[in-house]
C-alpha cells in the first residue's frame, strides 16, 4: 500500500486505472463530479473500488460541504446549505445552531454511507478573517473560533451517527489567506501571537480521526516551506502546539500553491515532498494517470505510524441508527427557522 489518496477519470474505472491500482495500493480515493452520475452508478463505482482493495473500510472520500462545494446534487440528492448558515443561527441561539449542524451532518453521512461514500472531508475549522480570500467565505462557520469549534464538533459528532469518518480542514487555517491556493502560494505574515486564534478551533477537535492540511506558507512559523512541505509546522504546531495525533493528508498535490515549492516542479516531487515533511498521506485529486503513475512511483509503502492512523480512523464512524436523510434535513430546517 503507497500512502496516497488517488481520484478517478471517469465514472468507472477504466481498464488503465485497474492496473494502476492493482500494482500501486493506494491508500484510498477521491470521488469529484466527474465521476458521478446516478445512485446506482456511483454505488457500482465504490463497490468496484472495495473489491479491487479488498477493503470494506477503504477511504473513498468525498468534499460534500453544502452550499457551493457538493458533489453529490439535485436531482439524485439533495442541496445541503454551506455551513456559514450554522454560524448565522449562532448568533441567535447557540444550542439551537449546534443542534441543526449535528443534524445537518448526520442527514450528509446517511447519504453517503448509502452510496459507499465512507469520508467526507468536513468539517472547515478555519476562522474567518478581514480580508480573506472568498475560496474559503460561506465555507467557514465564522469569525469566532469558539463558535467554529463548537460547530465543527457538531458537524463531527453528526457525520459520526451517519456513519462516515470526518476531515477537519485546513490546519493549522487557512481563514487568513488572501489568494486562492488552488491558483497561487498564500503567504500569511501574522505574528505567532496572532495565529493562536487561528488553532484554538484545531487543538478543541484535535481527537478528530483525520485532518487535511494548508498549502500556506506561514512566516511566522516557516519562512521557506508552507505548512504541507514544512517538518516545522507539521511537528512543531500540528503533531505538537494543536496536540493532533491522527491521520494526517496533504491538500490537493495539483493546487498551483505548490508549484513554487520545493520539488514542485513535479506530481512526484509533491507527493514525496508532503510524505517527508511528516503528513500520513498524499492527496491527488485530478485523476490524471500520468500524473498518478508519478505520484506512485515517488512513494514507498506506507509507514508503520501511518498505517495504524489509517486503520484507526476507519473504525471511527458509529453505526447509523436508522434515521433518514429527509428526516434529519426536516429536523434541521425547523432548528434554523427557530433560531
Amino acid at each position: 500500500m503507497i500512502p496516497a489518496f488517488l481520484g478517478l477519470s471517469g465514472l468507472a474505472l477504466t481498464d488503465a486505472e485497474r492496473q494502476l491500482f492493482r500494482a500501486a495500493d493506494p491508500a484510498g480515493y477521491i470521488l469529484f463530479r466527474r465521476n458521478i452520475d446516478t445512485p446506482d452508478q456511483l454505488r457500482a463505482l465504490t463497490d468496484a473500488l472495495k473489491s479491487l482493495s479488498g477493503r470494506d473500510t477503504l477511504p473513498i472520500l468525498i468534499d460534500q460541504e453544502g452550499g457551493r462545494v457538493a458533489r453529490l446534487r439535485p436531482p439524485h440528492w439533495p442541496e445541503f446549505p454551506p455551513p456559514d448558515i450554522f454560524g448565522a443561527a449562532w448568533n441567535k441561539a447557540p444550542l439551537t445552531a449546534m443542534a441543526a449542524a449535528r443534524a445537518n451532518a448526520q442527514a450528509l453521512g446517511v447519504m453517503l454511507a448509502e452510496l459507499g461514500i465512507t469520508v467526507d472531508c468536513l468539517p472547515l475549522l478555519d476562522v474567518k478573517a478581514e480580508g480573506m480570500h472568498d475560496v474559503i467565505g460561506d465555507r467557514s462557520y465564522g469569525t469566532d473560533p469558539y463558535m467554529v469549534a463548537s460547530l465543527g464538533r457538531a458537524t463531527l459528532d453528526g457525520l459520526k451517527a451517519g456513519g462516515v469518518v470526518g476531515v477537519v480542514k485546513h490546519i493549522p487555517g487557512h481563514g487568513r489567506a488572501t489568494l486562492d491556493s488552488h491558483l497561487a502560494l498564500p503567504t500569511v505574515t501574522a505574528s505567532a501571537e496572532a495565529l493562536e486564534t487561528d488553532l484554538i478551533p484545531f487543538r478543541r477537535l484535535a481527537d478528530a480521526p483525520m485532518a487535511m492540511t494548508a498549502h500556506i506558507l506561514y512566516t511566522a512559523w516557516d519562512e521557506t516551506l508552507c505548512a504541507s512541505l514544512s517538518p516545522k509546522i507539521i511537528g512543531d504546531i500540528i503533531r505538537g502546539s494543536i496536540g493532533f495525533d491522527n491521520l494526517l493528508m496533504s491538500d490537493d498535490l495539483g493546487m498551483e500553491a505548490l508549484a513554487t515549492q520545493p520539488g514542485g516542479e513535479t506530481m512526484g516531487g509533491r507527493a514525496a515532498g508532503v510524505i517527508a515533511a511528516g503528513c500520513d498521506i498524499a492527496l491527488h485529486c485530478s485523476g490524471d494517470l500520468a500524473e498518478m503513475e508519478a505520484v506512485a512511483g515517488a512513494l514507498g509503502p506506507i509507514g508503520a505510524a501511518a498505517l495504524e492512523r489509517l486503520e484507526r480512523a476507519m473504525t471511527w464512524p458509529a453505526q447509523a441508527d436508522g434515521h433518514t436523510v429527509a428526516s434529519l434535513a426536516a429536523r434541521r430546517d425547523s432548528l434554523i427557522a427557530a433560531a
